[in-house]
């Protein structure tokens, strides 16, 4: 019985020290990616229409610049991801990427893995529907790679 006694005191002790981390909103996720989308892709779409090909009509025709520009924003989105954990649209919204289980950073292939899963996600429309109906607003490709988007700093309202 003593055991029994020492046991569930410890689980009511570690129940208290645990922090809940607070779920970050679907319209915060959403001006978040809306963000980055002006800050981080416009400009790689300004630079290789501009600067690399000879314009819009070329940009238009081609195959491969769109697809470089969606490479190339993975890979700024990735390394923003691996090393901060958050995109500056994330960051703006404070809002975090994390692991579910350990709640640190994503590592580096994750991070790209999390940004493909978002890509086929993104075009089937289906998974990112699911935040406005989980309780953990966790999208498809969330619940895929063991993610989850929290608040990075809490407000204090009194």
């Amino acid at each position: 019985m003593r055991f029994r006694n020492i046991k569930h005191n410890s689980a009511k002790n570690n129940k208290k020290t645990e922090k809940k981390a607070k779920y970050a909103k679907a319209p915060d996720r959403i001006k978040a990616f809306i963000t980055d989308m002006f800050m981080i892709y416009v400009p790689i779409l300004y630079i290789i229409t501009y600067l690399v090909m000879d314009g819009k009509d070329d940009f238009l025709s081609s195959d491969i610049a769109p697809l470089l520009a969606v490479i190339i924003y993975g890979i700024i989105y990735t390394i923003f991801l691996n090393k901060l954990g958050q995109t500056p649209g994330k960051k703006a919204y404070e809002i975090k990427v994390v692991d579910a289980r350990t709640g640190e950073n994503l590592s580096l292939l994750r991070s790209f893995y999390r940004y493909v899963l978002f890509l086929i996600t993104a075009f089937s429309l289906i998974g990112l529907i699911f935040p406005f109906y989980r309780k953990d607003n966790k999208a498809l490709h969330d619940l895929i790679c063991g993610s989850v988007v929290i608040v990075s700093k809490r407000e204090d309202k009194s």
